[in-house]
């Protein structure tokens, strides 16, 4: 379906213009580098939820995640649980509070200097820059892959200039309004995914004769399930696959799991909850949050498995199948070749939105990391913003080529292994960090180096859809997989964030060991 161009290019212009005067805004109160990094602590409640739930919500899960229900079915739906329960609930009340109150009390600026000024260590602000440094460039490149792609197929543009501008226009805004200006736009963009996301909803089902038609539809296709799929346990796409089955442990361990509970130790994401007052706006944004957040991936994990459906009525192959084999594309096409072209309009706006929101995001932090957290050389001297302009800078450039590298089906894979490495390296250490009155840097600094090391021999050696593309396994052992089926399907977060956790508790018993010893006690005394 050709979208009218020059409809479209107003749209898109005056969309771009209210972006640019926000960024400006952003700008414009952007004083120093608190402003810069923090937005001054003093965000308000409903942009902080918005801001959040757009960062958190990308094109990796309406196009990345969309595409892959679309493939597995809507068991991807204990993700919207995880994601609402975990992401908002606990992220919000359980971390956020904390995070703001320590944020405040040691002036923390970014994730890593928080963890560095709880534990007073130089060590733990590094060391958590060097894993966003490592493992955000293969998230940021999904992300501008995900839009790319809706360009690409909407309006026949060529891939490698949708990417390019892509990384433009955000990389202006982020780089002279700062935390500011991203959290302005995010809250705009956040507004137009909900709303795209509604229409998507209400007028697939509109399309497909009703809820219950386009359901038993859906259930009725159970035995039209690829071999393959059905082979590693797939039973239909209104049902969840085998108990324990490849399929079963693929999204449970990885989707559900990988970004359900990886959502909490999100650099990105923590940050927001130091850009506001009090505790009172973080829960004044829950009350925003949950129900942005059930809505985006909610209807992408219902749309999704319904693309099947549409495109066995009008082409007589499954989503996959008419989408060209990728996953990443079964979205894109499905608006293309279903909806209005208002909609389509509509819907490449919040796509756009969407991949804006998180990038810039993305951008920021990897930014105030190269920039600041790698960059510490006094203790509490001020971050130069032009170190931090200039890593951004950088980093933009290296997510831009990451991508150019990055193979196809790639998008929601590299955001659970992003959000694995978090969880795994932080999590544990972070928690400490916040609930613990006299926090041990021995035992956070060997619980961040155990996970992240766990989390890395996982991938390179077991997990079979890394560790056959790295190819680290296959060169020393000979095979793709070190250890036998199911282990090659569960996610590394299933093993890293258990091991990461053991070794701090470990670590605080062996710390306390020595406390009580008698050699201890008689040299106190």
């Amino acid at each position: 379906m050709a979208v009218d161009t020059l409809t479209f290019t107003i749209i898109t212009v005056i969309y771009l213009a209210i972006i640019v005067f926000l960024g400006y805004l952003g700008y414009k109160q952007t004083k120093g580098s608190d402003d810069f990094m923090i937005a001054g602590r003093r965000i308000n409640p409903v942009v902080l939820a918005l801001s959040y739930g757009a960062t958190f919500i990308s094109t990796s899960a309406i196009v990345g995640f969309g595409g892959v229900s679309a493939m597995l079915g809507m068991g991807l739906v204990w993700l919207t649980v995880l994601c609402i329960g975990v992401g908002v609930l606990i992220a919000f009340i359980v971390f956020g509070k904390k995070t703001r109150e320590l944020g405040k009390k040691t002036n923390a600026l970014t994730f890593p200097d928080l963890l560095g000024k709880c534990y007073g260590s130089t060590f733990m602000q590094r060391a958590a820059g060097l894993i966003i440094l490592f493992g955000m460039p293969l998230y940021t490149a999904a992300i501008l892959i995900g839009g790319a792609r809706f360009i690409e197929t909407t309006l026949s543009i060529p891939y490698d200039t949708a990417l390019v501008a892509f990384a433009v226009i955000v990389a202006a805004y982020v780089i002279l309004g700062g935390l500011i200006a991203v959290m302005y736009t995010d809250a705009l963009q956040g507004a137009i995914m909900f709303v795209g996301m509604t229409i998507l909803l209400i007028l697939t089902y509109t399309y497909l004769g009703g809820v219950y038609e386009a359901n038993s539809a859906l259930d009725a296709m159970s035995s039209m399930v690829p071999e393959a799929l059905a082979a590693g346990g797939m039973t239909g796409w209104t049902s969840m696959p085998e108990f324990l089955s490849p399929i079963w442990l693929t999204m449970i361990t990885t989707m559900v799991l990988g970004v359900g509970i990886g959502v909490l130790a999100q650099p990105q994401l923590a940050v927001r909850f130091m850009s506001v007052k009090d505790n009172r706006s973080i829960h004044r944004a829950v009350m925003v949050g949950g129900p942005f957040v059930l809505m985006m991936t909610g209807v992408a994990f219902t749309v999704g498995p319904l693309t099947n459906v549409w495109f066995m009525q009008t082409e007589g192959m499954l989503a996959v199948e008419a989408a060209g084999g990728n996953v990443d594309s079964v979205i894109p096409a499905f608006i293309n070749s279903s909806m209005p072209d208002y909609f389509v309009i509509i819907f490449m706006l919040a796509l756009l939105a969407a991949a804006m929101s998180t990038l810039s995001s993305l951008f920021h932090t990897m930014g105030t990391t190269i920039g600041h957290d790698l960059n510490v050389k006094v203790k509490d001297s001020k971050p130069s913003i032009r170190a931090i302009q200039a890593g951004t800078v950088v980093m933009i450039v290296v997510s831009t080529i990451v991508a150019y590298l990055m193979p196809g089906n790639i998008i929601a894979r590299a955001t659970v292994m992003f959000m694995g490495l978090c969880a795994a390296a932080f999590l544990p250490a972070f928690a400490h960090a916040l609930y613990s009155k006299k926090p041990s840097v021995f035992a956070a600094k060997a619980s961040l180096l155990a996970g992240a090391i766990a989390w890395f021999l996982w991938t390179a050696f077991v997990h079979s859809a890394e560790s056959s593309v790295l190819g680290i396994s296959q060169a020393i052992f000979g095979v793709p997989s070190v250890l036998p089926m199911p282990w090659g399907v569960v996610n590394p977060i299933v093993i890293a964030l258990p091991v990461s956790a053991i070794v701090l508790g470990a670590a605080l018993m062996y710390e306390k060991s020595l406390v009580d010893s008698p050699e201890e006690k008689a040299e106190s005394s």
